[in-house]
């Protein structure tokens, strides 16, 4: 436990430099990072890709989508996913055919989900740092900059409620043989709490920073963040125990993997992406 808050709090600072001390390349390259890291850990540490030459083609094409997100090379979005599709088809068919003996097109299938969605995921905290618009009277730093918190706050503050709301009310078990100690009086709890934390923070970033967010996309970013906070949990254990691993790695010291820490956020930062869209 000792060992799980010292990096969280690690982390936190990390988070805060790279946010707003170093430049953003230093940011990208550690989400690209962190997404070759998830697309190994869902396909290799499981071993739902067990061919070596297939799980490396699948982390390259993990990187090229990364590097399609940075500011400093002027890419377009599209056409570097359709690229990538591209490469990772016919790529993933031929290494099937030299190894059809010991590959089965359901590694194909997988290494699709690991090399392209999961970084698409993730990547929505790069595209939404990467949002533009200006708050009233500001010229001088792009509102994504702090709105990018948002999504975190709600699934890793939302997840924080729902564990101390477990501890002193859980009674009824949620998902007992996914995950045995979440309860529904812990999900409940965790709603209110992403509700009331995203809120509050909005609250704050419109009093302090000039946005003009909409309370009531506070209140759903939290609530709803919170729910698909925990289907990403859930949906994520359930690989683990369909392929017998307790964690999908150990890079973060009482934490586990890049997908232990992470599982929650995948499903909340796309839609975080598409409510700031819309409201903005």
């Amino acid at each position: 436990m000792k060992a799980r808050v010292l990096f969280g709090v690690v982390g936190f600072v990390l988070v805060l430099l790279a946010l707003y001390v170093f430049p953003s390349i230093v940011l990208e390259l550690a989400v690209a990072a962190l997404c070759v890291l998830a697309t190994y850990e869902v396909l290799g540490s499981t071993k739902l890709v067990h061919n070596r030459l297939e799980l490396l083609l699948c982390m390259l094409v993990s990187l090229g989508l990364a590097i399609g997100h940075f500011d400093i090379l002027p890419l377009d979005l599209q056409d570097v996913v359709q690229g990538l599709i591209f490469v990772l088809l016919i790529g993933s068919f031929a290494i099937e055919l030299k190894f059809h003996h010991g590959m089965n097109t359901s590694q194909v299938a997988w290494g699709f989900f690991g090399a392209l969605l999961v970084p698409y995921l993730m990547l929505s905290l790069l595209r939404i740092y990467q949002m533009d618009f200006k708050p009233i009277g500001q010229a001088d730093f792009r509102a994504g900059q702090f709105i990018v918190l948002l999504p975190l706050l709600a699934a890793w503050g939302a997840d924080t409620c729902a564990l101390f709301a477990g501890m002193f009310f859980g009674k009824h078990k949620l998902a007992p043989v996914v995950s045995p100690k979440k309860t529904v009086e812990g999900a409940i709890g965790g709603v209110i709490g992403g509700a009331v934390l995203v809120l509050l923070v909005a609250l704050l970033m419109n009093a302090t920073l000039g946005f003009k967010m909409p309370l009531w996309s506070a209140v759903v970013l939290g609530a709803v963040g919170a729910v698909l906070g925990e289907i990403g949990d859930l949906s994520f254990s359930v690989i683990k125990r369909q392929t017998g691993i307790k964690d999908y790695g150990h890079i973060f010291p009482g934490h586990g993997g890049v997908l232990d820490r992470f599982d929650s956020v995948l499903f909340v930062a796309p839609f975080a992406e598409i409510l700031f869209r819309i409201i903005w």
